[in-house]
């Protein structure tokens, strides 16, 4: 096979899984997925899709790599397959970030509170981290932190909040994070304790690319 025809080949591969991942639900999924394992049925309520279809976008990640299944009792649980898949997502996200101003203004500003919030970076987390003098604040679901989380990480989710403030220990700056730069969850959590008086930074980044890091994460 000549130089041309390897190329070829390796740009029709790659054009493949392109294709594979041209699909918003398939997104989508992977993005919960990355989180930890899941049940189609969870993975059709997440995504507001039907089990048929969402088991038909599963299908197609899985021929591709994807996704890898195991069988737990009854249930067939869907995790990430093998391969560097969070940090393909997390270069999406990245490029879609870049390449789109909307998507910039919602990183700094999900909630369009005028980029009040100030955030703070994975390296940076990981050098203030050994202060011992940071509160990390998972605002994703019970579900969701169960799955996995930084270590040492506080679960409040963002919707409690307000009538858990008291479990926060006081005198403590604060970082709190969700599922990633697009999630509004951790931005809404920064609003409110700012608020209420309380010393906080948002995570730019969440808990897939914490993950996709090769980084500690507790389940």
């Amino acid at each position: 096979m000549t130089k041309a025809n390897l190329s070829a080949s390796l740009f029709t591969e790659l054009a493949e899984i392109a294709r594979t991942l041209g699909h918003a639900h398939r997104l989508m999924l992977l993005e919960h997925i990355a989180q930890g394992e899941r049940p189609v049925e969870r993975l059709a309520e997440l995504t507001s899709l039907t089990i048929a279809n969402t088991s038909q976008h599963l299908q197609h990640l899985r021929r591709a790599g994807f996704v890898e299944t195991r069988r737990d009792g009854k249930r067939v649980l869907y995790r990430l397959g093998n391969g560097p898949i969070e940090p393909i997502l997390a270069s999406l996200r990245t490029y879609a970030g870049h390449a789109r101003s909307e998507m910039r203004e919602l990183i700094a500003d999900p909630s369009n509170a005028n980029g009040r919030h100030d955030s703070i970076s994975r390296d940076d987390l990981l050098e203030r981290l050994g202060s011992g003098a940071i509160t990390l604040l998972d605002v994703r679901s019970t579900e969701e932190y169960a799955l996995g989380h930084l270590p040492g990480a506080l679960n409040i989710p963002a919707d409690e909040l307000e009538q858990r403030l008291s479990e926060l220990p006081p005198g403590r700056e604060i970082v709190a994070y969700c599922r990633g730069p697009y999630c509004v969850l951790s931005t809404m959590a920064t609003a409110l304790l700012e608020d209420k008086g309380f010393r906080v930074r948002r995570l730019a980044a969440g808990f897939p690319d914490w993950k996709a890091a090769g980084l500690s994460v507790e389940v």
